[in-house]
């Protein structure tokens, strides 16, 4: 029996170390998920300001995807081993940064707990965490046979989904014994050991290629003017044109750098691969949907149902875990049958769970909220390896950590844009619902029926996030069809 498990395993091996560290990071990306109204808290930030504390997370979105080019072409140019070691580093020192970011203020200036300081920190936190699942994702086809490259992709998927599923729970467990800070300080002994376990393996193959920092500051730029725009579509005023109009200046100057450079942080070649171009367009829109189940699931068990975040991640556990189910299967059915059937099937199911949870009420409950849940991730997972697979087929050696880090800035730049429209969006909703609600009365029962008008304003909200998830996801069946098409996978 041990022999038969290890013959499975042995092909994967490598990857291991490279899982362990793509699960810290995914684990940082949702452990603020149940932390949220505790940092708040420590900070002064209001529950009706969710516009601003929403940048913790859409703060951190930004530094992981601002740092997946860079570091894709560093992997490129260095060897795998020795850029993830760098990300494995930059995130160690950022998850101190954010445990010290409220005493920040005092050690400088003897000032107050800011929330900037949190926000910057955790920026500073996600380069080093966002380089993680490009690089993997490259060292996979480095590191694994042909006919097993799908399950690699599905186990570096899952690793992450993985992360994820733990996130909330991690998070509500340290809010319920000890101070928020501790997720972060706790970081510190898992990346050491990532460290010392990466260097068993080989250290990756180095290419002769020119890492174009300038085009990844403008990248950089350009998505962070995007995201403040996208923050402000709720209620239009000149700071949302002036960040739009930014960032397409931006994107502009990003094309003609990119253009000009000899050695391109994007590669030319991979947008003339019809197959890649559809597999980021699927995976933008899957991200998109993505966010919107990650962050409305928590915060309407929280705002909704009135549960504690410990509980909050126990019910985001129901989507979560069965991503991390999805991506392991899909990644098997694209080894066997290839990708067009898990892809068209994932984006079917993830449609059908968004719509059933567009149903909820307050009423809704078990066995129902679980089943809804679990397939709309199991959905989500199958979508992984598909992506991946289809996205790198065809990919030069010398360019696969670039494609990596663009097919994984795709589905990030969708979860930035879908959390910041969503936060957008939601509080303006949520404001027009209660507009003629008092907002505290001495008498029980108009003070109850004030409640009830708060509760029933929360469920609209959400819902109709879940209908926006359930759109997004049947619009991305037309990509993904078409990225599916060649049908001959090794």
């Amino acid at each position: 029996m041990f022999i038969r498990l290890w013959q499975i395993i042995a092909p994967y091996k490598l990857l291991l170390p490279l899982c362990f560290g793509v699960f810290i990071a995914a684990d940082d990306q949702t452990v603020v998920v149940t932390l949220l109204p505790d940092m708040m808290a420590d900070l002064r930030v209001g529950v009706s300001e969710l516009d601003r504390a929403s940048w913790v997370i859409t703060g951190y979105l930004i530094g992981y995807t601002a740092a997946m080019p860079l570091m894709g072409r560093i992997s490129d140019r260095t060897g795998y081993r020795r850029a993830f070691l760098l990300a494995l580093g930059v995130f160690t020192l950022g998850s101190i940064l954010v445990a010290l970011s409220p005493d920040i203020p005092r050690l400088l200036y003897d000032g107050a707990p800011e929330l900037n300081w949190l926000v910057g920190t955790r920026v500073f936190q996600a380069i080093g965490g966002g380089a993680m699942i490009p690089i993997s994702i490259a060292a996979a086809g480095e590191l694994v046979g042909g006919k097993h490259r799908a399950i690699a992709y599905g186990m570096i998927g899952a690793s992450a989904e993985a992360g994820g599923v733990f996130g909330p729970l991690w998070g509500g467990g340290i809010t319920t014994w000890l101070s928020w800070e501790w997720a972060f300080w706790l970081n510190i002994p898992l990346t050491a050991l990532a460290a010392i376990w990466i260097m068993t393996n080989p250290p990756g193959r180095r290419n002769a290629v020119r890492v174009d920092v300038p085009t990844s500051v403008v990248f950089a730029a350009a998505l962070t003017l995007l995201t403040i725009g996208l923050v402000r579509i709720g209620e239009p005023d000149a700071l949302m044109a002036i960040s739009l109009l930014l960032a397409v200046g931006m994107v502009a100057l990003l094309a003609f750098m990119n253009n000009r450079s000899s050695d391109p942080l994007f590669p030319k070649q991979l947008f003339r691969l019809p197959s890649f171009n559809h597999s980021n367009l699927t995976h933008f829109l899957v991200g998109t949907v993505l966010i919107i189940g990650m962050v409305a699931v928590p915060l309407m068990a929280a705002s909704v149902f009135g549960k504690s975040p410990l509980e909050g991640g126990l019910q985001l556990l129901r989507m979560t875990f069965a991503i991390g189910i999805g991506a392991l299967v899909g990644g098997y059915v694209t080894q066997r049958f290839g990708p067009r059937i898990p892809a068209m099937t994932g984006l079917v199911v993830t449609t059908a769970g968004f719509m059933l949870l567009s149903t909820w009420t307050v009423e809704i409950a078990e066995p129902m909220l679980t089943i809804h849940l679990a397939l709309t991730g199991l959905g989500l997972g199958l979508l992984v390896s598909p992506i991946a697979e289809t996205a790198l087929r065809g990919v030069q050696d010398d360019q696969r950590g670039a494609a990596s880090a663009l097919l994984s800035v795709s589905r990030v730049v969708g979860m930035t844009a879908g959390l910041a429209t969503m936060t957008a969006l939601g509080t303006v909703q949520f404001q027009q619902l209660v507009a003629d609600v008092p907002a505290f009365s001495l008498d029980p029962e108009v003070q109850q029926q004030i409640l009830d008008s708060a509760t029933e304003a929360g469920v609209t909200v959400f819902t109709r996030f879940y209908l926006y998830g359930a759109v997004l996801s049947a619009l991305a069946l037309v990509p993904a069809w078409f990225m599916t098409r060649e049908k001959s996978f090794n």
